[in-house]
């Protein structure tokens, strides 16, 4: 069990388009749990590799709620092949954006094709939660954060609260 330190905002990779999983291997699976410790640390529900400083197209999700039996899912290189024409608002949050909640509008459903662990090929169709929180984590992918969904205003105001929050704390990762 590896815990991998979180990127946060304003970290400049987050805005990053994430490369393919080329291959998937004991490498990436092993990833893949790391990734899951993570989030399962942090708490949370959803995790984009970008968000523990790797530009792979590959995120996991677990929605089982306190003592349910986990129920982790290993996405890699996903593709929404539909959205819903039917919206619905869920608050949201961000591990790379802690502590800042705001209601975001979304599709309500939504159709990802994707790899699992082995390599096969998947299909999701996802309504309420996992729609939102698939769509959350596939933006990570494309550098797009659920605060570009908000009035310009509020985002102004959370990256000026993040930027300086990052001028007091040590940096989240090594560069080089």
């Amino acid at each position: 069990m590896t815990i991998k330190p979180l990127i946060i905002l304003p970290d400049p990779l987050l805005r990053e388009v994430s490369r393919p999983v080329e291959r998937i291997d004991d490498g990436v699976r092993n990833f893949a749990r790391d990734m899951l410790d993570t989030m399962y640390d942090a708490p949370g529900i959803g995790l984009a590799a970008i968000q523990v400083g790797e530009p792979l197209r590959m995120l996991v999700i677990d929605l089982a709620k306190e003592g349910e039996e986990p129920a982790p899912m290993t996405i890699i290189n996903p593709q929404v092949v539909s959205r819903g024409d039917e919206r619905s608002v869920y608050e949201e949050g961000c591990l790379s954006i802690p502590d800042y909640y705001a209601e975001v509008e979304r599709p309500s459903t939504v159709r990802v094709k994707y790899l699992d662990e082995n390599g096969k090929e998947q299909e999701v169709e996802a309504d309420g939660l996992l729609a939102t929180c698939l769509q959350h984590e596939i933006d990570h992918l494309d550098g797009v954060l659920f605060i570009d969904y908000i009035s310009k205003l509020k985002r102004d105001m959370v990256l000026r609260k993040f930027k300086k929050l990052a001028k007091d704390r040590p940096p989240s990762r090594m560069v080089g």
